[in-house]
């Protein structure tokens, strides 16, 4: 499938008890619709084809026999169609009967996976009617061929090399040990569940809990198809809760009590990748198990997929969209900085820190986090040495919120104008002043962390690092001078999360004047302030320079989270940015974000210490070991391709 989106679906139908013929007919017409919506894989609920409620007419050998004759109806209607669909029957083999989900695909049964775990407690009395299936596959006959009958069945695409599907039953996946761990052990990327799981209050959440975490554990798409109305309410009721999870989170979740199909696209090379960047993921080893190989023309689907991707794609991946969930994050993320700073603070003994503070949105982030430290600490804020240091390109607004906010949060501030200094240092270089190259700019930004260094000796200070993660990935940092402190509190929050900080402490902060100013640096161009301002005002805005934050957070997201090739982060983009950035802008930046990305490398390798906050990171103690002088040529060819 096209950058590795493969569309599921989970199924209730609302069935008649023990009319196989009905049920049957049912499930073909769902069968019907899923190809029309491009799924590749329909899973139905447990014993569909008679209903779970037929109790001890389960005995009955009428039933059993339209049960397998409603089974080969749906194999015989999936003739031609590009789909598997899972469905549950009751199976008679070796004299005892066993709950089954069958395997369908293209006019074929491919096999049988018996249910292992048998509930004979409560509402269940399952073992009064089904034996305990068999692990080892056994083969039982079907229209004069013999098909494998296991739970250690495993079903791969060969299409899809990534495509590799197992399934459980109910109670299965309910037990301490479900089959599902040894399925994903062999190698499974999917896990199907057929299941009648009864409703009874708060049942639903715990459901989701198990689907959640069994898809995160496993780190698989997992697809789990519930009965529903029309089983018999003779003594429960069956709420149709359908649920699609990939490695911990909900794709798609039915309305109970109302028969529904649900759609999802797993997206196989996120789960691959992280599988292999998770060590203790185990290689597959498929002994014990039996592969059956089946085949899908994924044409069909692709064309389905471009029309609608069933798939959030969040333009801030950084940034939850809930508010609620987001002044949680934010605040989580604020304790982790801080209790960073605290303790690197207590270990060398230091009751001062130095920042210097611009009345951009990184120093004012950092200051705040070390005024939470502080109080921690129970140290007085006014030990907090903030310093302001204007220049050539410092503009009037952006100095009176520095030295506002550094009033209204109580830490002490010196201003250190460094024009006289820089303008002696271009003199002693034989640096034109009139030239505003980059030598002009970062005379300043090295002056600068000489300047924050020395008062920290003079102080018995800690130089406390602004710059964040999106500069640091990009290399938006002078070697030697902003890039370098002692101890990097924003070393791991992204541009786009930095903003969202800020705005949560002004809403949480109870002081209307802190918020004021705190607010008005939220509304500041993001800007080194290393050239000039024209009329008093900006002059220089990195990202009409460096390009677009949220862009660049987005490919940062991507290329360190899960290592995708820059054609499906390209696609991936056009749909989160779709209405704020065309093609050619995306395209555009995104060239510059990996040619900056490998360029700039020997800025990372040497970072100061600073605390991890998220999935994402570029500290070369941790999360990204990648050598300075890496070429990204196969990078750039697999972008030149989207040109063609």
């Amino acid at each position: 499938m096209k950058d590795g989106f493969f569309r599921t679906a989970a199924a209730t139908l609302k069935g008649r008890v023990a009319d196989t013929r009905y049920n049957c007919r049912e499930i073909c017409r769902i069968i019907e619709e899923g190809e029309r919506e491009g799924a590749g894989l329909m899973v139905f609920p447990e014993l569909c084809i008679t209903s779970y409620t037929c109790n001890d007419l389960f005995l009955q050998e009428a039933l059993l026999r339209q049960a397998r004759a409603g089974l080969k109806e749906i194999v015989d209607f999936t003739e031609g169609k590009q789909m598997v669909a899972v469905v549950g029957l009751p199976w008679e083999y070796g004299g005892r009967i066993f709950n089954v989900a069958a395997f369908v695909c293209g006019g074929r049964l491919l096999g049988l996976v018996p249910k292992l775990n048998l509930p004979n407690y409560g509402e269940f009395y399952e073992q009064r009617y089904f034996a305990v299936g068999m692990e080892e596959p056994v083969e039982v006959s079907w229209e004069g061929e013999k098909i494998p009958m296991g739970t250690r069945l495993l079903f791969a695409c060969r299409e899809i090399p990534s495509l590799v599907i197992a399934a459980e039953i109910c109670e299965d996946l309910w037990v301490p040990c479900p089959p599902s761990i040894g399925h994903v052990l062999a190698g499974a990327t999917v896990i199907a569940n057929c299941s009648a799981s009864d409703e009874v209050v708060g049942k639903d959440s715990y459901r989701r809990s198990l689907i959640g975490g069994q898809s995160a554990r496993l780190i698989c798409g997992y697809v789990y198809a519930n009965a529903g109305e029309g089983e018999s309410t003779q003594d429960l009721v069956f709420g149709g809760h359908n649920l699609i999870g990939e490695n911990g989170t909900l794709l798609a979740e039915s309305r109970r009590f109302a028969p529904e199909v649900i759609y999802a696209d797993l997206d196989l090379d996120r789960l691959a990748a992280e599988r292999r960047r998770t060590t203790t993921h185990p290689a597959a080893c498929r002994e014990g198990y039996r592969t059956v190989e089946f085949s899908l023309n994924t044409d069909a689907m692709e064309k389905k997929q471009e029309e609608k991707l069933l798939r959030r794609i969040d333009s801030r991946p950084f940034v939850p969209g809930d508010n609620r969930e987001r002044n949680r994050r934010c605040e989580e993320i604020f304790t982790i900085q801080a209790m960073g700073l605290k303790k690197r603070l207590e270990h060398t003994g230091v009751r001062h820190v130095v920042l210097g503070i611009s009345g951009g949105l990184d120093s004012t982030l950092a200051l705040l986090v070390t005024a939470r430290a502080f109080d921690m600490l129970e140290i007085s804020r006014g030990q907090i040495h903030a310093v302001t240091m204007p220049c050539f390109g410092t503009t009037d607004r952006t100095y009176q919120n520095a030295c506002r906010m550094t009033e209204k949060l109580g830490a002490s501030l010196q201003e250190v104008d460094i024009k006289k200094s820089v303008t002696q240092h271009f003199e002693d270089i034989g640096q034109d002043m009139g030239c505003h190259d980059v030598t002009y700019e970062n005379g300043q930004a090295r002056e600068r962390t000489q300047v924050l260094m020395d008062i920290a000796n003079q102080t018995g200070g800690l130089v406390v690092g602004t710059g964040d993660m999106s500069e640091l990935a990009l290399g938006w940092a002078t070697y030697n001078g902003d890039h370098m402190s002692m101890y990097g509190v924003n070393a791991s929050v992204p541009k786009t999360l930095v903003r969202h900080l800020v705005q949560y402490y002004a809403d949480t902060c109870g002081e209307e004047s802190l918020a004021e100013v705190l607010l008005d640096v939220l509304d500041t161009p993001v800007s080194p302030e290393l050239l000039p301002p024209e009329d008093g005002v900006i002059s220089q805005k990195t990202e009409d320079l460096v390009g677009p934050y949220e862009l660049h957070d987005f490919f940062l997201y991507y290329v360190l989270r899960f290592g995708f090739m820059p054609s499906k982060i390209y696609r991936l983009a056009l749909r989160a940015f779709q209405g704020e950035y065309d093609g050619e802008t995306i395209w555009k930046w995104l060239n510059v974000f990996y040619r900056r990305f490998f360029a700039q490398q020997f800025k990372r390798s040497c970072l100061p210490d600073g605390p991890k906050v998220g999935s994402v990171a570029v500290s070369p103690r941790g999360d990204l070991r990648m050598p300075s002088d890496a070429s990204r040529q196969i990078w750039m060819e697999d972008l030149e391709q989207l040109q063609k």
